[in-house]
């Protein structure tokens, strides 16, 4: 399951698709039929990647991607409208086993639940996830996650008159 690109808003129903990104923000088209655009902006709005989110147990904290994988498995899928607080723990409880009763509250097993009804039909549910990216690939791929072609970024390319400036300047400077 590829959950990689997939973000959540706070105070924003649905989920989201990190489209692009620019000085403001971040570009986010919503999963839903209308596929509006919006810009968040990081220093005013809360955002989490659906593929970082962890799940509070006994042990350890649980992935999101773990429970979105055993929920696959599981029979049905409550409706979080119909079905009551003790039947929605009791099947959180299943695709979540040990998860930790005090520190995760039932707004989150809904939202839980209600994100893994969005996602269920898109390509993305039955991909593979990507590779992590490692700190040498962050360096060496452009913005959109592509190398960058070396035969453009060669020494036969003219210099810029900025760059041109400056070069002149600083030999100047070290006479």
């Amino acid at each position: 399951m590829n959950l990689r690109g997939l973000i959540s808003v706070s105070g924003k129903p649905g989920l989201f698709k990190l489209v692009g990104k620019n000085k403001s923000g971040f570009i986010l088209e919503s999963l839903d039929e209308q596929k509006v655009k919006i810009i968040v902006s990081m220093a005013t709005s809360k955002i989490a990647s659906l593929e970082d989110i962890t799940v509070f147990t006994s042990d350890a904290d649980l992935k999101l991607v773990a429970i979105f994988e055993r929920m696959k498995d599981a029979k049905s899928i409550p409706d979080t409208k119909v079905m009551d607080s003790n039947s929605l723990h009791t099947f959180f409880g299943e695709v979540a086993p040990q998860y930790d009763n005090e520190r995760v509250y039932l707004s989150d097993i809904k939202k839980i639940i209600n994100w893994f009804n969005i996602i269920k039909e898109l390509p993305l549910f039955t991909e593979e996830a990507p590779e992590p990216l490692s700190d040498d690939s962050l360096v060496s791929t452009n913005e959109m996650g592509k190398k960058p072609d070396t035969q453009a970024h060669s020494e036969k390319q003219k210099p810029t008159k900025a760059a041109a400036k400056s070069a002149t300047r600083l030999s100047q400077k070290s006479k």
